[in-house]
């Protein structure tokens, strides 16, 4: 991993838990996108954008961070694909011009949401839809009692669903959580109903899940109902897995490693022969 990495921006080389829980948010989002105009707000590293690119009419990915906006537009030339510079306060896009705007982990970087809100509202087609996600401050913060130094103003699930609902006349509430490599997303009087089990030859327990996310889907215009589903993090972990040993291989300190030992080895399958 290289060393400049925050932790708290996802890029395409980081390997943990956290990528089953981001991806799978643009797998939700693939359900609205087809053939729209997609606005992804706080795109980072472009990613998020160019997967929901292989279906959307177009995409414009908008970060506040410039040189992630100047890689982005390296990395993922499409021509349907666009990055601009930019802030969640003041977008630059013209105005009811998109037919869904994502807004995935931004809204507790700043403490603008009213202004953030009033700039969905003025970009959003009149029947466009906002798909937007936000730790949940109960889970993520109170209960562990752990800070996230790059938040700045949280949300419990209250306060999102009231600024919310202020703007737009439908909202549905969704929770997310990671479980074992995976993520596990469902509508909020379903989230609760699963039961956790885990345990060892000696004794098992069960215990129900609390959300860690909270994602609602909103629009002026009734919008579909999405099923519960799961991010399977099993075959990304495998590939992830395996990205890591081809860079330890391919690394200089490898590399110098099995040259000096290489003598070694010859010698010893000599002396057994």
């Amino acid at each position: 991993m290289r060393k400049n990495w925050t932790g708290e921006r996802l890029e395409t080389y980081v390997h943990g838990e956290f990528v089953s829980e981001h991806l799978h948010r643009y797998c939700i989002a693939s359900n609205f996108v087809k053939d729209k105009i997609i606005l992804d707000i706080a795109s980072g590293e472009g990613y998020g954008s160019n997967l929901l690119a292989s279906s959307a009419k177009s995409v414009i990915g908008v970060d506040i961070d410039e040189v992630a906006i100047a890689k982005a537009k390296i990395k993922y030339p499409k021509s349907n694909l666009s990055f601009l510079p930019g802030s969640a306060d003041k977008i630059p896009v013209d105005d009811h011009s998109i037919d869904v705007l994502i807004s995935f982990e931004t809204i507790e970087h700043h403490d603008k949401h009213l202004e953030m809100f009033s700039e969905i509202k003025r970009v959003l087609k009149t029947d466009g839809i906002l798909i937007m996600s936000s730790p949940d401050k109960k889970y993520y913060t109170d209960i562990p009692n752990k800070i996230n130094p790059f938040h700045v103003k949280e949300l419990y699930l209250e306060e999102f669903e009231q600024l919310v609902s202020s703007h737009f006349k439908h909202y549905d509430v969704y929770f997310q959580k990671y479980i074992d490599r995976s993520s596990f997303f469902a509508p909020a009087d379903e989230f609760n109903s699963l039961l956790i089990y885990s345990g060892d030859f000696n004794s098992v327990s069960f215990q129900k899940l609390d959300p860690l996310y909270n994602i609602i889907i909103a629009s002026d215009s009734p919008v579909k109902k999405l099923e519960k589903s799961i991010f399977d993090g099993a075959v990304l972990s495998e590939k992830l897995s395996n990205d890591i040993v081809k860079s330890i291989q391919s690394s200089p300190t490898f590399i110098i490693g099995r040259v000096v030992t290489y003598p070694f080895y010859k010698l010893k399958k000599i002396l057994k022969g």
